[in-house]
């Protein structure tokens, strides 16, 4: 992570989840129930994989990513996250992996990162942490402080500061990426027009939550996975090979800007398979 977040940047994040899957043309007959490909089963002790995606997306940004591990026989579960605060975006997080039975390796995005941390905290049924280009903070640390911690974050400049009403009455500021820049900040190399449908849904993240400190670091406990985006323009790619090694995290490179779930579905749903195997062998 400029604006009246004029520090120098803010977090990003791009989150997804739905699955699209291919049907067999109707012009061929149905092949012999021997010849028919098996679909994987899960066994129960499969754990399922929950996504989280960060600001400026939705949990659409994960579709290639569910695929291939819904392909693999894995539960994944995608929800959207609110973006309103650290806190309460954990909160609600942690009411998700609260409903889930058995084993869970949780992944993040970008904001998201900073979001499963506290989430996991003391939740024994996460077994790994992943992170995808994302924030991981000590306590006490916030997604903006880590962005400023290293140059060559261009976010501030491509948002722009909305505002919006309070419950308890005034205004609170959000911010969004300029729909003409959020192709070149957010995800360079999809194509025009995919990048124009993912900035008309882009969904704002509070000015406050990108400041709020962390209050957990569940990574500390939890063996963590990491991918760095080398081409990451909101996330400074040297501040994701910081966290990574703080965290000691088993740590890939990608070519990729910070929508790299996008751009890169493979690297990302390979990573997320070895933290499966490495917690769980065999599965």
């Amino acid at each position: 992570m400029n604006s009246p977040v004029s520090r120098r940047t803010v977090t990003t994040s791009l989150l997804a989840g739905a699955a699209v899957l291919g049907t067999a043309g109707a012009a061929f007959s149905a092949p012999a129930a021997a010849d028919r490909p098996r679909r994987p089963h899960r066994h129960p002790d499969t754990p399922t994989v929950v996504l989280i995606h960060g600001a400026f997306a939705d949990a659409s940004s994960w579709t290639g990513v569910v695929e291939r591990l819904q392909r693999q026989g894995h539960r994944v579960l995608a929800p959207a996250l609110p973006l309103r605060g650290l806190a309460s975006d954990a909160a609600y997080i942690r009411s998700v992996l609260d409903s889930v039975t058995g084993p869970i390796v949780l992944v993040g995005h970008s904001y998201g990162g900073a979001v499963i941390s506290q989430a996991a905290a003391g939740a024994r049924q996460v077994e790994a942490l992943v992170y995808i280009a994302a924030f991981v903070p000590e306590i006490g640390e916030s997604a903006l402080q880590l962005t400023d911690k290293f140059p060559g974050s261009t976010l501030g400049q491509a948002t722009v500061t909305q505002y919006y009403p309070l419950p308890g009455g005034g205004q609170g500021a959000e911010l969004v990426i300029k729909r003409e820049l959020f192709r070149e900040q957010f995800a360079a190399g999809v194509p025009v027009r995919t990048a124009q449908v993912m900035a008309a849904g882009q969904r704002p993240i509070t000015l406050a939550a990108l400041q709020e400190p962390a209050t957990a670091a569940a990574w500390q406990n939890i063996p963590s996975w990491y991918l760095v985006a080398s081409e990451d323009r909101n996330i400074p790619p040297a501040a994701e090979r910081w966290m990574a090694e703080r965290a000691r995290a088993h740590t890939v490179t990608v070519r990729a800007p910070h929508a790299v779930s996008v751009t890169d579905p493979g690297p990302v749903s390979d990573l997320i398979l070895r933290a499966i195997r490495s917690v769980r062998p065999g599965r």
